[in-house]
């Protein structure tokens, strides 16, 4: 059985890819090596702006998780303008999740559903992937949450 349209998925779920983002240092957003592509940390962003806040002390799992979500449409958007066509995806192989939290706060994998979860949705079978998810202590410019990505392409 066929894979479903990546686009057709992403229409349905009412999601608009944003334009790719830009490096904020001496990086850049996307790196290829044979079929493996591997996209910078992305931070939360809310309104244009980044979304600062610390998980268990200013901000709840659940904003967390609606900013790890937001910052999965990222991801997909820097993968498309990286390989073009989504639908070239074979898998995405491994998520990183970092959440700017308390000692205390102990739910970053709950946060990080919010990105795991739009990315199986939109990719299916082909978007269910390994994953880990730490609690920092900061994150630049006092964001959220910062994520990062990698896929396997054709």
């Amino acid at each position: 059985m066929a894979e479903s349209n990546v686009y057709d998925k992403l229409k349905e779920l009412g999601i608009e890819l944003p334009t790719a983002g830009a490096p904020a240092a001496a990086y850049v957003m996307s790196a290829q090596s044979g079929n493996t592509v591997y996209l910078s940390g992305h931070i939360a962003k809310k309104d244009g702006k980044v979304h600062a806040g610390k998980l268990g002390a200013t901000l709840s799992t659940e904003e967390g998780r609606v900013a790890a979500r937001a910052i999965a449409i990222d991801l997909i958007a820097t993968l498309h303008a990286h390989v073009g066509d989504l639908n070239r995806v074979q898998r995405i192989v491994k998520v990183m999740s970092l959440v700017n939290s308390t000692p205390e706060f102990t739910e970053q994998h709950l946060v990080t559903n919010g990105a795991s979860e739009l990315i199986a949705d939109v990719f299916g079978e082909r978007g269910k992937h390994a994953r880990s998810a730490f609690g920092v202590a900061q994150i630049p410019m006092g964001a959220c949450v910062e994520i990062e990505m990698i896929a396997e392409v054709a």
